[in-house]
């Protein structure tokens, strides 16, 4: 059986994405994949730049499109949730949709849809999050988690704008939890794509829940199929 064809979908600074799904998704399935990509260009972690690069997503599905993929991650988890509460449904829809009108039948996840589900199927309730963002949109992350029925009990923004520099922060565990040293929560989640390792006991990445929800997804789709990485 030749690989199940990946579509990603990410900011053009974004320097992890590429590199951590297929590894997370190497480690977790044995499933055989290859990826291939398409960019929205955004320099800058602002609301301005996140609204200009959802204008381009239209353009980057039709480019992906042509791979004829079998799937397709979105994966820019604030420009979704920077738009309003429930976003990563409508989004994942109308990608869906426009596959379809060219006649792909490719599935379709958000990182944003594959946290929030994630973070169901662990049955978590009471979440600490750090984030990489500006303070306000760090706060449209914090509404975004709660309207989704979580409990956020804290939350600390690194204040780092410039995307390029965000996938550069190390996955520091002491450092992130002494961020929190008097919360009793039940999970610690660090939402984005920026930190690509399970951290410690209770704490870990929205990268690895994306992942780890992706290669559960792919898994139950290419159930026979062993890995490689394009």
């Amino acid at each position: 059986m030749p690989p199940a064809r990946i579509g990603l979908i990410v900011p053009s600074s974004n320097v992890t994405v590429e590199t951590e799904i297929p590894r997370i998704l190497a480690r977790e399935s044995s499933s055989q994949f290859s990826f291939h990509s398409s960019r929205m260009r955004m320099h800058a972690v602002t609301r301005d730049q996140l609204l200009a690069m959802n204008a381009q997503r239209e353009r980057c599905v039709l480019e992906i499109g042509d791979a004829s993929i079998d799937a397709l991650l979105y994966a820019c988890l604030v420009a979704i949730m920077a738009t309003g509460p429930g976003a990563h449904r409508d989004v994942e829809l109308r990608i869906a949709e426009q596959l379809a009108s060219g006649g792909s039948q490719a599935k379709v996840l958000s990182s944003a849809g594959a946290l929030v589900t994630a973070l169901s199927d662990l049955r978590a309730r009471r979440v600490a999050l750090i984030m990489p963002y500006m303070k306000p949109l760090a706060r449209s992350v914090v509404e975004y988690i709660e309207g989704e029925g979580f409990e956020v009990s804290a939350w600390r923004a690194l204040e780092v704008e410039d995307n390029a520099e965000v996938g550069g922060i190390p996955a520091d565990a002491e450092r992130f939890a002494a961020l929190f040293p008097h919360q009793d929560v039940s999970r610690t989640r660090i939402p984005g794509q920026h930190f690509g390792a399970p951290l410690r006991d209770g704490m870990t990445s929205g990268a690895t829940l994306a992942g780890n929800e992706m290669s559960h997804w792919m898994g139950e789709r290419f159930p026979t199929a062993a890995f490689v990485s394009a």
